[in-house]
């Protein structure tokens, strides 16, 4: 029997216990309006926590790998779940905004982003062969981790208060933390001198090639965009039901299990659409169903139908583009290098989300910021249509070249 379960079994639960358990930090819109109560502080400057920690959450992602090398995933990843207790525990005990920031921003984002992306590259590493199975395991997980922490956190917010919840949160999710950690192993080193097959030769392109490429920074900007407006929409949606659609706090309270299922959703139906058809255009896709949300927020009369429809929009197409975008940047940039390729791009994670709230903070609210989002949108999906692999945009150069030099003949 102790033999049936091998160390790749193990990471491969440890792994998704981690990402459950890192995934609640999603459901930080519960604790807008507590705390803005608490501390006397309007809910846009409360927000701004979110944002700080999702621009930690990214910084902690793209070096998390050299932690990992240096200390192993197993290490790192208890110390993970250590140091966000210690962050949420903070958080429930502070009494003034700047140190929201530090505690429930900083700290707890630097703690969430260290566990994510190592612990979802280390388990799919373990598994050459099926990594689409592999990751939607612990993609799905982070998924629901919302989806699940929205019905304890708001148990306790309703029976114990907002200090307690964030007692009872940083106990439950960082000894699920701790919990996964200890069944996780660092996974074997892979060869890199298969990774291209007769059938899909890709150029490989370095960290120092790429991003001499226009492409690349292109690929960025619409991250960015998807990134800020999916971001800032979870963080905000609770708040934006009870201000402008005038939801009852319940009411206002599902729209994170809305957020968390259109997420998962969106992972799931666009992951499977991007076999099947070009990847860019998939993103394409995703961003017309964000315009579609977005627009609807901006300019509809909202009612509570109206509203569950919009912010659905904008998760599905956040949590099916982020899926999609991995695979993408490898088909642009090659796969070995794919984890500083897409590590940079992937720092437009915190940095969309930080832009959303200082929007936000400076402008005063919602409309200011959806207006900006719905700009970037319409920029990027050009984008996403015109855009062609640098070995596309060459080959075409090359072709056409070809043809101006036998007419000239």
């Amino acid at each position: 029997m102790r033999h049936m379960i091998t160390p790749r079994l193990q990471t491969l639960i440890g792994t998704v216990i981690a990402q459950f358990a890192l995934g609640s930090v999603y459901t930080w819109s519960l604790f807008n309006a507590p705390l803005a109560e608490k501390l006397a502080a309007p809910v846009n400057q409360v927000a701004f926590s979110f944002g700080l920690l999702t621009l930690a959450l990214a910084l902690a992602s793209s070096v998390s790998g050299l932690l990992q090398k240096r200390f192993g995933v197993r290490r790192v990843t208890i110390a993970a779940g250590l140091v966000l207790s210690l962050g949420l525990l903070w958080a429930g005990q502070v009494s003034q905004v700047w140190l929201l920031y530090v505690s429930a921003g900083l700290i707890l984002g630097f703690a969430d982003g260290t566990g994510y992306l190592m612990t979802l590259s280390n388990c799919v590493r373990f598994f050459p062969e099926r990594k689409g199975l592999a990751s939607a395991c612990a993609i799905g997980a982070y998924g629901l981790g919302s989806l699940g922490f929205k019905y304890i956190n708001l148990y306790f917010l309703e029976q114990s208060g907002v200090s307690m919840t964030f007692t009872m949160w940083a106990l439950i999710a960082g000894s699920l933390v701790v919990l996964g950690g200890l069944l996780m192993h660092d996974a074997p080193i892979q060869t890199t001198s298969q990774v291209n097959n007769s059938s899909d030769q890709r150029q490989e392109y370095s960290l120092q090639q790429s991003t001499k490429t226009p492409q690349f920074w292109l690929l960025a900007t619409v991250f960015f965009t998807i990134c800020m407006s999916g971001l800032y929409v979870i963080g905000v949606a609770k708040d934006v039901g009870e201000l402008q659609v005038h939801l009852s706090t319940a009411a206002a309270a599902s729209s994170v299990a809305i957020l968390a299922m259109a997420n998962l959703a969106g992972r799931l139906v666009l992951g499977i659409l991007s076999d099947k058809m070009e990847r860019r255009k998939v993103v394409g896709i995703a961003l017309l169903i964000c315009t579609l949300g977005v627009s609807i927020l901006l300019f509809v009369p909202l009612n509570e139908m109206r509203f569950f429809m919009a912010i659905a929009c904008v998760a599905f197409s956040f949590g099916g583009a982020i899926t999609v975008f991995p695979t993408l940047v490898s088909d642009y940039f090659g796969l070995n290098s794919l984890t500083q390729n897409y590590g940079v791009i992937y720092l437009g994670f915190g940095l969309g989300s930080f832009f959303g709230s200082m929007v936000a903070s400076l402008f005063g609210g919602f409309e200011a910021t959806f207006s900006v989002m719905l700009l970037l949108l319409g920029v990027s999906l050009c984008i996403a249509l015109w855009l062609r692999a640098p070995k596309e945009t060459q080959s075409t150069a090359i072709s056409w070249q070809a043809s101006l030099s036998s007419h000239t003949r």
